[in-house]
């Protein structure tokens, strides 16, 4: 099957669902599984609610992946990362959701997710969670970068 008839959200009028969508969510297959390489998503107009308040939270999410077989694809990304928009849930819970979600849907090597969420009431949240395949070398990449202090570089220097 060509990746033009698996992926139906290039190309056609975009629907933004006003619902934590994670069906919306599209793959295609990696053209070079034989190489290790990252890719890098960085999504600055992340928005949750709280689940408790109902104000909104705002942060940069930042979805770092080792792809194995499948890869996202960007656009059904950016539709499931805004359906969270209309979403009650803590950072701790968003960061988590959507690796769970990627795992499931991509059964990468190695992922992970950072959120940067601005301060609100004079605090702000960085939380962190990554994976790697268990039993292999990206199984303790992932224990290093968790322990090294639980953030990827780019956290540490803000």
């Amino acid at each position: 099957m060509k990746e033009q008839e698996t992926l139906t959200l290039l190309g056609g009028q975009t629907v933004y669902r006003q619902d934590y969508a994670p069906e919306v969510l599209e793959t295609f297959v990696n053209k070079h599984p034989e190489n290790d390489y990252w890719v890098r998503f960085n999504c600055p107009e992340f928005t949750s609610l709280c689940p408790i308040t109902g104000q909104p939270d705002f942060a940069t999410i930042y979805i770092d992946y080792i792809p194995a077989v499948k890869m996202v694809e960007s656009k059904s990304l950016k539709l499931y990362l805004f359906s969270f928009r209309n979403h009650g849930a803590f950072h701790e819970d968003c960061v988590n959701i959507i690796m769970k979600d990627l795992i499931r849907l991509l059964s990468p090597k190695y992922i992970e997710v950072t959120g940067i969420f601005t301060p609100r009431g004079g605090i702000s949240i960085y939380p962190y969670v990554n994976y790697g395949l268990p039993g292999t070398q990206y199984e303790k990449l992932a224990r290093k970068r968790l322990f090294r202090q639980g953030h990827p570089e780019r956290v540490q220097a803000r």
